[in-house]
C-alpha cells in the first residue's frame, strides 16, 4: 500500500534525508539508491580501493542518518553535504593507512584533471567544480603542496623532503596556495549567500 499521494522517487533530497531521520524504511531505502553512486564515486575516486569505498559509502549513509538533523540547507545542497562527509571519511581512511607519500607523478595526474572522470561526476556540484579549478590555477609547486598537505595528509617536513626544498619553503608553499584559494573563492561564495 502506497502511503505517499506520489512516487517517494520524486521527493526533494531534503524530505528524504528527514524521512531517513525518522527511520522511515522507504524513504531510508529511496535516500540511499538516490545518492550511493555519487557517494561510493567519491570514496572510489579519493581511495582508489573499491573495496575500502564501499565501507566508506556504509560509513557515510551511517553518519547522514545519525547528524540528519544539523543538515542545514543555507550551507549547501543535501548532495553537498553528502559527498563532503564521503571525501572527509575516505581522506581519514587513506591517511591512516598510508605509511609513505605518494609520488609525484601522481599528484601531477590529480592537479591535471580536466576530463571528465567518476570523481568529477561525484563532485560535479558548483562549490567543488570552483576549488578545482582555482586549485589548477595555482603555480606548480604550489598546487602539488597543497594537494601533499590537504588530500594526502602530509606534514609540511615531509613534502620538504619529497620535493627537496627547505622546510620554510613548504611552509611558504602551503601558506600561499592557501591564501590564494581564500581570496580566489571568498567572493563567489558570498554572491551564493545573496541568492
Amino acid at each position: 500500500m502506497q502511503r505517499f499521494r506520489f512516487p517517494v522517487g520524486r521527493l526533494p533530497d531534503e524530505a528524504l534525508l528527514s524521512g531517513l531521520a525518522t527511520g522511515d524504511p522507504e524513504l531510508a531505502v529511496t535516500f540511499v539508491r538516490r545518492f550511493q553512486h555519487k557517494v561510493f564515486g567519491v570514496a572510489v575516486a579519493v581511495t582508489g580501493d573499491p573495496q575500502l569505498a564501499e565501507d566508506i559509502a556504509q560509513q557515510t549513509f551511517e553518519r547522514a542518518w545519525r547528524h540528519a538533523q544539523i543538515y542545514d540547507s543555507r550551507r549547501g545542497s543535501v548532495t553537498t553535504w553528502l559527498t563532503t562527509i564521503a571525501h572527509n571519511l575516505a581522506i581519514d581512511a587513506v591517511r591512516s593507512r598510508r605509511p609513505e607519500p605518494l609520488a609525484p607523478d601522481d599528484i601531477e595526474a590529480i592537479l591535471g584533471v580536466v576530463s571528465e572522470t567518476p570523481e568529477q561526476y561525484a563532485l560535479a556540484d558548483e562549490a567543488s567544480s570552483r576549488l578545482r579549478a582555482a586549485v589548477a590555477q595555482l603555480p606548480r609547486e604550489q598546487g602539488r603542496a597543497l594537494v601533499m598537505a590537504g588530500i594526502y595528509g602530509m606534514t609540511a617536513q615531509q613534502i620538504a623532503d619529497w620535493e627537496h626544498i627547505p622546510l620554510g619553503t613548504a611552509k611558504t608553499r602551503i601558506r600561499t596556495a592557501m591564501g590564494k584559494l581564500r581570496t580566489t573563492l571568498a567572493p563567489s561564495q558570498g554572491s551564493d549567500h545573496a541568492q
